[in-house]
């Protein structure tokens, strides 16, 4: 008897324990359906979803790709993220080659054009795409002052150009330049783990120019004497600056 006694002991801790898995499979289906209940991509469907993602900012839609895999494939879609990208580029003076590259969705193009619009590390393919504005401030002398038609207000602004060579050269009848030989390098120097301790573009053996960005894209570059803005570009074919990330 006292072994039918054990047996019939675990035969009932097994009914209890079959009991307890089955109230939580129970309530795992019911957290299930309610979860499902609470989710507006499952409620609302993703041709609902999408027209509502597409009143929200690019952040929002952004968090959105991380809910779960149906999410991501809505807030990433290019469908959703095309307008908001071509909304990004209004106004920009460039746009950066590498949120051209052939085959990047809508959203890898605007996260990138996002960071290179931030970057302050100026490099030789961001001086030899564009064309650049030259000004004299007022530290400088007035003779060179004088020379400067933007300064006066009788003209334009003088034009610089950089080129792959290292050569720096200017206009035929710009009488600011002479036709003096210059060249030009970008100088870099890093403090601990790869943190830019100083960057400027040095031409000839003149001051050295700091290096800074604008709301719209565009580069400055300027010491005390003068400064060289970038002129806006964004209809280039292809973009400007470097075809890989530079930070």
């Amino acid at each position: 008897m006292a072994v039918l006694s054990r047996d019939v002991g675990g035969g009932g801790k097994r009914t209890r324990q079959g009991r307890r898995d089955a109230d939580g499979g129970a309530r795992a289906a019911r957290e299930e359906r309610e979860g499902a209940a609470r989710d507006p991509l499952l409620v609302l469907g993703p041709d609902v979803m999408t027209k509502i993602l597409e009143f929200a900012d690019a952040r929002s839609v952004a968090r959105c790709t991380v809910v779960s895999r149906g999410w991501h494939e809505i807030a990433a879609s290019d469908r959703l993220w095309a307008p908001k990208y071509a909304k990004l580029l209004k106004g920009k003076a460039h746009i950066p080659r590498l949120s051209n590259l052939r085959g990047a969705s809508r959203l890898a193009a605007y996260s990138m054009s996002i960071v290179d619009g931030k970057r302050t590390r100026i490099m030789k393919e961001d001086l030899c795409d564009h064309v650049w504005e030259f000004r004299y401030k007022k530290a400088a002398p007035e003779y060179w002052r004088n020379l400067d038609p933007s300064w006066k207000g009788t003209s334009p602004p003088m034009h610089r150009y950089f080129h792959p060579n290292g050569s720096h050269t200017a206009d035929h009848d710009d009488k600011v330049w002479g036709g003096h030989e210059c060249t030009y390098s970008i100088m870099t120097s890093y403090v601990g783990e790869g943190q830019i301790r100083d960057h400027y573009v040095r031409i000839n053996r003149w001051p050295p120019m700091t290096v800074s960005r604008k709301e719209d894209w565009r580069w400055e570059m300027s010491n005390h004497l003068y400064r060289y803005i970038s002129v806006p570009d964004a209809e280039k074919e292809g973009g400007t600056g470097p075809l890989f990330p530079a930070w």
